[in-house]
């Protein structure tokens, strides 16, 4: 089976390393794109130290949104584990993501210590219509909403009505919702920024911390990526920045902006594109000048690339460590068959090897 391309044309693995090492080291604003597990992410972004690139997640925009409540506002949030355990209301804010839709079926299909009754209370606040995670034992949670307003506008007015003043919409079922505030001992409120805009974000901390000065609120977090928040811790403890950083003037620079790779690629502003994910996804469209490598779980080039060369998924071609959103933290798992595919960071330091004549750090 073919593991490497140069252009259309098969080539040895060692061949295309050497032909994508020659493109980053003639690149004058390389930018990279990933979607991988830590190890992958470490090589990744030790690769752009020495290229002088910018980095970001491959689906960067919903990351960015989170990222930007932990650095410019705060939140107030509890480990999954205490979820589970404590959580006698639990709210769901906006859309999760579906890899999280088994939690929320977990929760509802266990009671908390400190529940009164036999079972959790759930609500979820959104627009009418929105997807709802399914509950267990047929259950439906209870919607606040005002009408097709917005995440942001109806959290707003949720704030308002429970702080007593007047709205132009009321929210629906809020007389179910501040009785069950008003009996429960630790209320946790579910959010990802997978659907959910800054302000939106920014407005549920507020209603958390009006919560807290009557009795006691928390929220979970629960990222839009797993692998894209485990970029982003690993990214912090590399550079002391989350993703959306640059190594342009030699010095690690973050500044969601100008290092959002997505906006760079569209202005033009980039030379050379390297994406990195095993999950084959619709490329942005590049620019005529612009290199494409690519590192992906594929059997045939990806149209357009320079160099393609074929990677191994995390946890099933080979082990790897990854965030799991279930611990909120690190985790490591086993590969669930054997594979001669290498993993992405493999790959990335034998791109270093050519390019720069030395290893990339362990």
């Amino acid at each position: 089976m073919a593991v490497a391309w140069i252009g259309n044309r098969e080539a040895l693995i060692e061949h295309a390393a050497a032909h994508a090492a020659s493109l980053l080291s003639s690149s004058r604003c390389p930018v990279f794109s990933f979607d991988t597990d830590i190890d992958g992410t470490r090589a990744a972004i030790a690769l752009a130290e020495r290229a002088g690139a910018a980095y970001d997640h491959a689906d960067g925009a919903a990351l960015a949104r989170e990222t930007a409540l932990f650095t410019d506002k705060g939140a107030m949030t509890v480990a999954p584990g205490e979820t589970r355990r404590r959580a006698d209301v639990v709210v769901i804010v906006g859309e999760l993501p579906r890899i999280h839709h088994g939690l929320v079926g977990e929760l509802a299909g266990t009671v908390p210590d400190l529940s009164t009754g036999n079972q959790r209370a759930f609500f979820v606040v959104g627009p009418n219509g929105m997807s709802v995670p399914p509950l267990n034992g047929g259950r439906k949670a209870t919607q606040l909403s005002c009408g097709q307003a917005s995440l942001a506008a109806t959290l707003a007015a949720l704030r308002a009505q429970y702080k007593g003043r007047r709205t132009s919409q009321p929210v629906s079922n809020f007389n179910d919702f501040a009785k069950a505030l008003a009996a429960a001992h630790f209320p946790v409120f579910l959010f990802s920024g997978h659907a959910a805009e800054g302000l939106a974000l920014e407005m549920l901390q507020g209603l958390i911390a009006d919560l807290n000065r009557k009795s006691r609120a928390s929220s979970l977090y629960l990222p839009a990526s797993e692998n894209g928040w485990g970029s982003a811790l690993a990214s912090a403890w590399m550079t002391g920045f989350p993703l959306r950083t640059g190594f342009a003037r030699g010095l690690p620079e973050f500044d969601p902006w100008r290092c959002d790779v997505e906006r760079m690629i569209a202005a033009g502003e980039a030379d050379l594109h390297l994406r990195i994910s095993a999950a084959t996804a619709q490329l942005q469209k590049k620019r005529a000048r612009m290199a494409l490598i690519v590192l992906t779980k594929t059997e045939k080039p990806v149209a357009g690339a320079a160099v393609t060369m074929a990677i191994g998924e995390a946890g099933v071609d080979h082990d790897a460590v990854v965030y799991s959103s279930r611990t909120g933290s690190l985790r490591s798992i086993d590969a669930q068959a054997d594979s001669q595919l290498p993993s992405a960071a493999t790959i990335i330091r034998l791109i270093a090897t050519h390019a720069f004549a030395e290893a990339l750090p362990c």
